[in-house]
């Protein structure tokens, strides 16, 4: 079956899209702020840097060389053992685990973009409240944004490539950035932005443990789209000659300086009134209401317009997190994009509804497992193994399985020959041993 193809530029913001979401805008600034700011982001930089970029690259030359869903590029480029690299496809449905949990939150932001039109909370108690009482009582106000967010998602996906996923992405893309380059500038003008300087680059090593590491690096791959099968199905359908390399480059760089300018922002803000970075997953949504009441009427329209930002990053990784699905379904089983759209939509949708539960003070006993709650554990287990997993088996695939030339054929000239080396041996040794021994030190927290 013939796939659709992206423009060039609707490739760049596709991947981009993916790449920069919740995990840039909700994610890095509350998980920052909980494993000690300076040191944590040195480790994910680093992470991003020596073992992200690399994976990255793989994941393209699979998708671009493969033309197909992500099963069948494994099977169709992998010169041995064909029935056996099939299965590293698995990687495409962690996507569909990921936006159980994704759907709710792009949820709780369409609330607060709704409920911060009339009203927003006069301090950091009050919007702790507000948020708590939300996410452990109002069950029905969850469940309707949840549906919402799902008939959403599953509509731009049954328009396909072109019409649907390329079309969002040019919207909302540079609005996106827009809006959060002029929330960037304001947190410039306030006095808390040294302190929030000194946070995210001054690093606390005595907060450093295994369990930090395992984070960092599972983010890396989260906020990069790694592992998931969103990155080698856009790969698949992006245009000929093009340079992975640069592409990659790109996509790195803005993920990176958005998670950065995120967390700057958002850091600024807590200092300045009086809270600290430590809220957790509700972190966004306690700290921000609090910072737009201070600007007095024009704080609802600035608060308003952040949530919708916050929803369009979110909108733009979800399709991205489906997508590798639904090709799967249409390539292999010859299902009609409407229907693999609309039954990949049911799964994460009804998943979602056991995670939300989770958070709730009625079903939380009934949907726990030994520290965490369903919500925490498909976030904790897809971030740090399945992810990783993916990962590790995305760079022994391409650096051992697919034979050397084939894998010059595409990059050895767009990064050069030294620079092609030092990836190539990056991703054969380096890569994996990393890998590895992240997932061993998993044995220690789990």
């Amino acid at each position: 079956m013939k796939i659709a193809r992206f423009s060039r530029l609707g490739f760049i913001l596709a991947a981009v899209g993916s790449a920069v979401g919740l995990g840039n805008i909700w994610k890095f600034p509350y998980i920052a702020g909980e494993n000690g700011g300076g040191a944590f982001v040195l480790i994910y930089l680093v992470t991003v840097l020596l073992i992200g970029f690399s994976i990255l690259i793989a994941e393209m030359i699979i998708g671009y060389k493969g033309r197909k869903d992500g099963i069948s590029c494994f099977e169709s480029l992998a010169p041995k053992h064909k029935n056996i690299w099939k299965f590293a496809g698995f990687q495409s449905i962690t996507g569909l685990f990921i936006m159980s949990f994704y759907s709710v939150v792009i949820g709780w932001i369409f609330n607060y973009i709704v409920t911060s039109t009339t009203s927003l909370p006069s301090s950091v108690q009050e919007a702790e409240a507000t948020f708590t009482t939300m996410l452990h009582s109002d069950i029905s106000t969850q469940l309707f944004y949840h549906t919402l967010t799902f008939l959403l998602i599953t509509f731009i996906l049954t328009k396909g490539i072109k019409g649907g996923i390329q079309r969002l992405n040019f919207i909302l893309m540079p609005t996106l950035v827009i809006i959060l380059l002029g929330m960037f500038a304001y947190a410039l003008t306030l006095d808390a932005f040294s302190q929030s300087l000194e946070f995210m680059f001054a690093p606390k090593w005595e907060k450093i443990n295994s369990g930090v590491f395992i984070t960092a690096i599972g983010h890396a791959f989260f906020t990069l789209s790694l592992g998931m099968g969103a990155i080698l199905t856009y790969s698949a359908s992006m245009p000929k000659n093009s340079n992975l390399v640069q592409n990659a480059l790109w996509i790195t760089f803005l993920d990176t300086l958005i998670a950065i300018v995120a967390g700057l922002m958002l850091f600024t803000f807590l200092y300045e009134y009086g809270s600290s970075p430590t809220k957790g997953p509700g972190l966004v949504f306690i700290s921000l209401p609090t910072v737009f009441y201070e600007m007095g009427i024009i704080g609802n329209f600035f608060a308003v317009l952040f949530f919708i930002a916050l929803a369009f990053a979110g909108l733009t990784s979800a399709v991205s997190l489906v997508e590798p699905m639904i090709e799967y379904f249409i390539n292999r089983f010859k299902w009609s994009r409407l229907k693999a759209s609309i039954y990949m939509g049911l799964f994460f949708y009804s998943l979602g509804i056991a995670a939300l539960l989770s958070n709730t003070d009625a079903y939380k006993e009934l949907l726990s497992f030994g520290s965490k709650n369903l919500f925490d554990w498909i976030d904790f287990f897809t971030a740090s193994v399945m992810l990783p997993l993916a990962g590790l088996i995305m760079a022994l695939f391409v650096g051992f399985a697919v034979e050397k030339k084939r894998v010059e054929s595409v990059v050895k000239h767009q990064f050069g020959a030294l620079a092609f080396s030092i990836w190539y041996f990056s991703l054969r040794y380096i890569t994996p041993v990393a890998m590895i021994l992240l997932l061993l030190s998993l044995l220690e927290i789990i």
